[in-house]
């Protein structure tokens, strides 16, 4: 690494203050080439060989894979760029500005997680590739917080080989070799407008949709019942009724209604297979009142993940960490690593408490354990070129 690297909190800075905001509402959705670009440019004449690889569709946003080194195997350490939406006039700092207080980094992505890709790059300072048996990749994505895009462009392309990944995000410094899926679904309903004093007049989209929530509600109950794993904290799928919105005005009957909802499986249960089960249970429901149905994937969804407890990266990172690998309820891009093939675990610096909320903060007492981590991964995998059993 040459000398025209910023220092580690420099870094960190820069990356705080380029807004990289990803979400599902057009409005408030952002590109994140600030952020590739800083990372490019920290990364090139380093001996790293920098790609940036643009999004189909989606001007201003990228991601990008910086290879040290050559030959089969190696080692991804793998962050997103993207942010959450932040909470205006609720945080006490800047969101965009890395700011200190009491031993905390509080800015928007310092847990989750752009701190990641600033101590990747701390940690792969001074090496060279002549230094490597196997590849050193650092892979930055985008949109991981709201349609995966850049994690399935990845896996579209086939783009990126390696034999085991670590993705940094917020475990508490505890490998993680579970998570749950996610998939998110609009209902529309369609019925007909008409004087509220006569029923008759209209078709009521607000108490069809009363239907289709005891309808989903029932179902809930069934999926838990017959889907448990005690590995989890939430040992069952969970289901979220998140936004409602329908009518217009007290006296007229409601002609339209939408719902939204958020279905987090567990491994083992196919997102797919759900989706098509609560649509068939909903019309269903609907049968024969006059309602009109529509169905909108507001996220085709990201399955479950296992690495197996015995895999090479969780033997390694357990015993690297002192802890045993565990489970989280949040997903990540792991799905899609492992797709091209890689061992995969979760583990990074932040909390994920400290997540997706105002004054997010990263604990400074976590900076120097991380590099000393992720130096010793380096090592043991591109360095001496170890094959994990």
């Amino acid at each position: 690494m040459t000398r025209s690297t910023p220092l580690l909190m420099d870094m960190i800075g820069e990356l705080i203050s380029s807004p990289s905001v990803s979400s599902v509402d057009p409005a408030l959705d952002q590109g994140n080439r600030g952020v590739i670009d800083l990372l490019a440019n920290w990364l090139n004449n380093t001996g790293f060989d920098v790609e940036v690889m643009p999004l189909p569709g989606e001007p201003g946003k990228a991601n990008l894979i910086a290879t040290l080194g050559s030959g089969p195997g190696g080692l991804v350490l793998s962050g997103h760029t993207d942010t959450v939406p932040y909470d205006e006039g609720k945080w006490h700092t800047d969101p965009f500005k890395l700011t200190e207080i009491n031993q905390r980094l509080y800015g928007l992505g310092t847990s989750d997680m752009k701190s990641f890709l600033a101590l990747a790059i701390e940690a792969s300072r001074g090496l060279s590739a002549t230094d490597l048996k196997e590849p050193l990749i650092l892979l930055a994505t985008a949109d991981e917080e709201s349609t995966m895009l850049g994690a399935r462009t990845l896996v579209n392309r086939n783009s990126l080989r390696a034999r085991y990944a670590v993705i940094g995000e917020p475990t508490g410094l505890r490998p993680v070799r579970m998570h749950k899926g996610i998939l998110m679904e609009a209902i529309h309903l369609q019925g007909r407008s008409g004087h509220s004093s006569d029923p008759s007049l209209g078709i009521s989209a607000l108490e069809a949709m009363h239907t289709v929530i005891s309808t989903l509600q029932n179902w809930r109950t069934e999926l838990q019942e017959k889907n448990q794993n005690p590995f989890f904290a939430v040992p069952v799928p969970t289901l979220n009724l998140g936004h409602i919105h329908g009518g217009d005005n007290p006296n007229r009957i409601c002609a339209e209604c939408e719902l939204q909802i958020d279905l987090r499986p567990l491994p083992g249960m196919d997102i797919q297979e759900l989706r098509g089960e609560m649509r068939r249970k909903i019309l269903t429901a609907l049968d024969g009142t006059g309602i009109k149905t529509r169905f909108e994937s507001l996220f085709d969804g990201t399955p479950a993940m296992v690495t197996p407890g015995d895999a090479g990266i969780i033997q390694l990172t357990q015993q690297l960490t002192g802890h045993t690998a565990g489970a989280a309820a949040f997903g990540t891009e792991a799905p899609y690593l492992q797709q091209l093939g890689m061992e995969t675990v979760i583990l990074g610096p932040g909390d994920i408490e400290q997540a997706h909320q105002p004054d997010e903060y990263l604990a400074l007492e976590r900076i120097d354990p991380t590099i000393d981590l992720l130096k010793q991964l380096v090592n043991t995998i591109c360095v001496r070129g170890d094959h994990l059993l």
